[in-house]
């Protein structure tokens, strides 16, 4: 069997009940590897981090070390809230890195999108092993893969290009020197909740606006700057804030700027002003392999337009991407 392909018989998670099996099953099967050896895990704070992380408190206790890495391309505040959460409130065993200028250099010029996430996951990799020298008897490292990353990683039939590489899946170094714990690779996007649900882990956190691996990196279209990496930041904040308001956080599955590496003419305190477009994105899905595009409301559209335009320096345009997936993907890169 390919461990890397779900079972076609395999039931999927849609209860409570079926996700304390699930839960039982992979309690014992993490023990089972790891034995009496510590697990690295990246924690983002995201959901799917989230969940493995609380699966494998369950399944092996202070034996697990969270890493949290700061890469320069985290969403405004995201760091200091993960701290926050997991360190002051879950008492998780966390250590944090601080990374931006390790990871920012390294991606400077680069405008590649596979190039960048393949940048971001090696990099990854070589924090990781950094802290690992640190401590003793770490052999495992555990990721928040899971299936549909799985499935735009690889080749689903001869003649087809795999759709996009992710920094967990085909991104990692042939010569990793730890063995690999991804206990949710198997499931589906809301099958992960479900189990999220069923680990007790808080609402707010299992429905947490998801975030892909390589952060703003492939949100900040084409080679990174850090002045247009900043106002990205400031501009998906003013999106998050208005979603809030307005009650679309818990309606929209997921919702984002990109912020392209173009130009274009603008007019600001009645003279020329060039500026990059913000690009607003605001999906719906149930497993991520498929997505269609929310209707937001004008009056909501034009106070983003408004704050964004007046607060952030250097876009002069906002825009709104009604692209469903397929043909997009959810992510412009």
């Amino acid at each position: 069997m390919d461990l890397n392909r779900r079972p076609d018989n395999m039931e999927r998670i849609t209860t409570k009940e079926l996700a304390e099996k699930f839960i039982d099953e992979q309690v014992a099967a993490v023990r089972a590897q790891v034995g009496d050896g510590k697990v690295l895990l990246a924690l983002s704070g995201g959901v799917d981090s989230s969940v493995v992380a609380a699966l494998l408190i369950k399944a092996i206790g202070k034996q697990l070390v969270c890493v949290h890495v700061n890469h320069g391309l985290m969403r405004k505040d995201e760091s200091e809230n993960v701290i926050k959460v997991f360190k002051d409130e879950l008492d998780a065993n966390l250590i944090y890195v601080d990374a931006t200028d390790r990871f920012l250099d390294l991606l400077a010029g680069v405008s590649e999108p596979e190039k960048k996430r393949k940048i971001i996951g090696a990099e990854f990799i070589n924090v990781f092993a950094d802290e690992a020298r640190g401590l003793e008897d770490v052999d495992f490292l555990a990721q928040g893969t899971i299936y549909p990353d799985i499935l735009e990683s690889i080749k689903q039939a001869e003649g087809k290009k795999a759709v996009k590489s992710h920094h967990n899946v085909g991104g990692l170094p042939e010569d990793l020197k730890f063995q690999l714990v991804e206990p949710i690779k198997l499931l589906f996007k809301d099958e992960v909740r479900v189990v999220g649900e069923a680990l007790g882990l808080p609402h707010a956190m299992v429905y947490r606006q998801p975030f892909p691996g390589p952060g703003l990196g492939v949100r900040c279209l084409g080679a990174i700057t850090r002045d247009r990496l900043h106002a990205l930041r400031e501009a998906d904040a003013i999106l998050r804030e208005e979603f809030d308001k307005n009650g679309l956080a818990e309606k929209v599955w997921q919702y984002f700027i990109v912020v392209p590496d173009i130009k274009s003419v603008g007019v600001k305190d009645e003279s020329r002003y060039e500026g990059w477009p913000a690009i607003i994105r605001a999906i719906n899905t149930k497993d991520a392999m498929s997505a269609t595009i929310e209707e937001i409301p004008y009056a909501v559209l034009h106070k983003i337009t408004d704050r964004i335009t007046n607060e952030v320096e250097g876009i002069n345009r906002v825009l709104y991407d009604l692209t469903p997936k397929p043909v997009g993907t959810i992510e412009w890169e």
